[in-house]
């Protein structure tokens, strides 16, 4: 084929693949799972923890985890609340 030989792209059907399989992310969320409830088992592992810190880390991990998605989000002002959109129709 002469399109594979100069490196063309085709429009050949390719199907998607994920960058984490369905079988690892079930295997890997499991022995997370486990590890968790055999580390509930040990004093060393009962921290004391200060619940404001606690929600100020919640907090700081979920923005830098979503910093991608509000982006988007400002990007097309998509607001998910009823708040300031128009209204259509009449009521």
């Amino acid at each position: 084929n002469k399109e594979l030989e100069a490196g063309e792209r085709s429009e050949e059907f390719r199907p998607f693949i994920r960058r984490l399989p369905e079988f690892k992310f079930w295997h890997y969320s499991a022995r997370a799972t486990l590890v968790a409830l055999v580390s509930t088992l040990f004093n060393i592992t009962d921290v004391p923890v200060f619940w404001p810190i606690l929600l100020v880390y919640f907090i700081i991990i979920f923005v830098l985890t979503m910093k991608r998605q509000i982006q988007h989000m400002l990007k097309y002002r998509y607001i998910p609340l009823d708040i300031g959109k128009k209204k259509y129709g009449s009521k």
